[in-house]
């Protein structure tokens, strides 16, 4: 469905950005006012008019005021009215009186005259429109002559923003016009430069350009972090025209390379729906970071050309040869995607400039398979059923989810008592692998009373999300009504989502009346909602004396809400159950194993950061299985390892003697804890960074982490056993051990940033004007810039939501014409 709306959603805007362009009747008019004081007197302050005073019977100004009453409409568009003002004979006022007064135009700002035009200088629409606007937007449209003016400005830039550069041989021309126009439109998010300078133009390109034609340059001066280092540039390659300006920008804010986990026949980028081939180049495991740096290399090289995405093997299914390492898919609807063998990237930049060049390839590929075929006829393995079953199409079940738009959401938030939302991108990766497990969490609590789970696709409905200040996907809310949203920040497997669900369903801290329901607590028995449901339940005790660590405590949960399983007790028996666990009030009550053993720790700290440290230290396992999900709460105490590798369950006497140990003294300087390979494989590829090759197993390492990185590996020919263990342990800190391994100091680091999607998402498009088609076509000029540029993300300071932007509007492939009265919110000067 979604690449069906694609298809037709680009002709729908373009066809609708089109229609803006052609004459309106009676939308708009020249204004006639009978006298200057008529019409100083009914100025408006902050809006724009432009003024044309003609003096009774003055026939020299009829061509003039043919070409400025057409351009009423336009003007219009942009809060500018257009006044013509009727002097009587016996007026001499400034303007009624001045000599020649009929051959020139005014700009005013309310009563204050910003610019007077000669009429010579406003001889068509598009001159008008050009010079009009660009006396208003001189604050945000900087004039240069001078390649040392050019390289101040990009200084002043650099780190910070982007810059639009523009050529245009002379004002008052349609290019001009087009640059104006679009700097109204995306003055507030690129800094905006014009020359008419053709010197200037010569000394910003390494060729020898045209200065007859108008050249456009978008400066990548925001990753420019370094005073030395130059802005990148990448020219605009189609005529200077409104539309071709927004489609360069569009793509210049576009990422650089897209990351793609699904079929690429539902794959729809920026790239294709403004009708630009995408390129995949197949990744797998094994080589991803060389295929990431040759995406991104290719990406330069086809920058405003053509997208680039990285299709990883592992995440899709694809049913074509193995050997096959890029993949064009073109905008042509009902073409299909061409899977190909290139050995480099000049191919794949002679792919997208030369359509006949996939031919060719194919061609050449099918003579070779027709060849190998009849070579190797009798070879068959499995690899042909694994080919036929990756050709399967899976559907994720999402009957149980409702999708969610702008119209739908807030109606939505009180159908159930706990509303529960995802927040993410259809296109993104990552979206789409925690969709999946969130798929499966609404198998598993389907039925579930009062939880509703819920959608909400933010390529979509941008509007909504950046509404919900929601800027990093995937993201997942618990909505209930009367109540702040809780934002989940733990692990996105179908397990951990469960909990945090069902977890929320209840108040954090939960307030309880009784001893009886205190007691059930502990057993795991009350609230009815979580009985079935095991988890580790967490019990404060409170006495009347003890209001301040009460009050930290009740803190305390409502940061850990949908976390933890925490209640809370302060009636007037508090003492006597606190005593039954030998503690005192403020104490907790931690019970494990639904009530078999209760354990009674005291209260000492009140503050509720050390209150919220505290219990989650004291909910971690005492000799833990360390797995993906769980690794984070133990490293995020920055203590040594004290880790037993195993290809398996550990035996018995293990697990005794390692409990021993770590509920011995010793505990609280390292962690105890274990790992399971067949559970948990990547445990492999931990052993191969501290050994050359993977010792056997069992194997017991101390490793520290956060001080060294050294890895000691405890003797082989030892028993595993408290007494061995703690003598091992003596002469490490006596430094009579030799470490086997010493971990690199170099930070372990995310291979990519984590990116602000709907910041680098363009905001909706002021209304444009009406341009007229009578400006003779040029021919695509040669980049005077160069093709490559450094990418980046945008730093945009108006969101979405400050654009008044439509629910689709980040959708389209023309600028959508938004609301005039979004106008003076973008451009207080009019």
């Amino acid at each position: 469905m979604a690449a069906r709306k694609d298809r037709w959603f680009f002709p729908l805007v373009f066809l609708l950005f089109c229609a803006s362009s052609m004459p309106r009747c009676g939308s708009a008019s020249l204004q006639q006012e009978p006298s200057p004081q008529h019409y100083f007197s009914g100025l408006e302050a902050g809006k724009a008019s432009l003024a044309f005073f003609t003096p009774s019977g003055s026939p020299g100004a009829q061509p003039f005021l043919e070409q400025i009453e057409s351009s009423a409409e336009a003007l219009q568009d942009y809060g500018i009215s257009v006044v013509k003002v009727n002097c009587p004979k016996e007026d001499v006022s400034r303007y009624c009186g001045k000599e020649n007064v009929s051959r020139k135009a005014f700009l005013f700002r309310g009563s204050r005259l910003l610019r007077e035009f000669p009429t010579d200088a406003l001889f068509d629409l598009n001159s008008i429109v050009a010079n009009v606007l660009f006396a208003l937007l001189f604050n945000e449209v900087k004039y240069v002559e001078t390649l040392a003016d050019l390289e101040n400005i990009e200084n002043v830039l650099k780190g910070k923003s982007n810059m639009v550069f523009a050529y245009v041989p002379a004002t008052g021309t349609a290019e001009h016009r087009a640059v104006m126009e679009a700097a109204f439109v995306y003055g507030t998010i690129h800094q905006f430069v014009l020359t008419t300078e053709a010197a200037l133009l010569k000394a910003t390109s390494h060729d020898d350009p045209d200065v007859s034609s108008a050249w456009l340059l978008f400066c990548h001066c925001q990753r420019a972090t370094e005073p030395a280092q130059p802005c990148r540039r990448t020219a605009l390659a189609q005529p200077l025209t409104l539309l071709n300006i927004h489609r360069h920008l569009k793509l210049m804010g576009a990422p650089l390379v897209t990351e793609v986990a699904e079929d690429p026949e539902k794959i729809s980028t920026v790239h294709l729906q403004l009708g630009l081939p995408l390129v995949f180049i197949l990744s797998q495991k094994e080589t991803y970071e060389a295929d990431r740096r040759t995406a991104e290399f290719v990406a330069w090289q086809l920058l405003g050309k053509a997208g680039v995405a990285l299709l990883s093997r592992d995440l899709v299914d694809l049913n074509v040869l193995q050997r096959s390492n890029v993949a064009l898919k073109t905008p042509d609807e009902g073409m299909p995607i061409q899977y190909l063998v290139l050995e480099d990237t000049d191919e794949i930049i002679t792919l997208v400039e030369d359509k006949n060049k996939v031919k060719q390839i194919q061609e050449h590929e099918e003579e070779e398979e027709d060849e190998k075929e009849n070579n190797n006829q009798d070879i068959q393995d499995d690899q042909v059923l694994e080919a036929v079953s990756r050709d399967k199409k899976r559907e994720l079940p999402l009957e149980q989810i409702l999708v969610l738009t702008e119209e739908s959401f807030h109606s939505s938030l009180s159908e159930a008592a706990q509303t529960v939302v995802l927040f993410y991108a259809s296109w993104e990766a990552v979206s789409l692998a925690v969709l999946r497990s969130y798929s499966e969490v609404a198998a598993h609590l389907k039925g579930t009373p009062g939880v509703l789970l819920s959608q909400v696709n933010c390529w979509d409905w941008p509007g909504l999300c950046s509404q919900e200040n929601v800027t990093q996907f995937p993201t997942i809310r618990i909505y209930k009504e009367g109540q702040q949203s809780v934002t989940y920040n733990g692990m996105w497997g179908t397990e951990e989502l469960s909990s945090f669900i069902l977890l929320s369903q209840v108040f954090c801290p939960l307030k309880l009346a009784t001893m009886e329901e205190a007691e059930g607590y502990l057993r795991g028995e009350f609230p009815a909602e979580l009985s079935s449901h095991h988890h580790t339940s967490l019990l404060g005790v409170f006495s009347t004396a003890t209001s301040e660590a009460r009050k930290a405590f009740e803190e305390a949960g409502s940061i850990l809400s949908g976390h933890v399983r925490m209640g809370m007790y302060f009636e007037d028996d508090a003492l006597a159950l606190s005593q039954k666990y030998s503690v005192s009030p403020p104490a907790l009550l931690l019970a494990r194993h639904r009530g078999r053993s209760v354990e009674g720790i005291a209260l000492s700290q009140h503050s509720v950061q050390d209150m919220v440290q505290m219990i989650r230290y004291e909910l971690l396992d005492i000799f833990p299985e360390i797995t993906v999900p769980n690794l984070p709460q133990y490293l995020q105490l920055r203590k040594p390892f004290l880790i037993l590798f195993s290809a398996g369950a550990i035996s018995q006497m293990e697990s005794r003697e390692m409990l021993k140990l770590a509920k011995g003294r010793p505990q609280q300087a390292f962690v105890a804890c274990w790992l399971n390979l067949k559970k948990t494989p990547v445990g492999y590829g931990i052993l191969r960074t501290y050994f050359s090759t993977t010792p056997s197993l069992p194997v017991l390492l101390w490793v520290n982490l956060h001080a060294g990185g050294q890895v000691f590996k405890f003797p082989t020919e030892q028993s595993i056993t408290e007494m061995n263990i703690l003598s091992w342990l003596e002469k490490l800190q006596a430094g009579l051990e030799i470490p086997s391994s010493t971990l690199s100091e170099e930070d372990w680091k995310p291979p990519l940033p984590a990116y602000d999607f709907l910041r680098m998402m363009e905001p909706s498009v002021p209304e444009l004007s009406p341009q007229p088609r009578d400006t003779p076509a040029q021919h695509p000029p040669k980049s005077p810039g160069g093709d490559t540029a450094t990418r980046e993300e945008p730093s945009q300071e108006s969101t979405a939501e400050e654009a008044g932007s439509p629910g689709r509007d980040l959708r389209g492939t023309a600028p959508r014409l938004a609301a005039r009265d979004k106008q003076g919110k973008r451009h207080s000067e009019l």
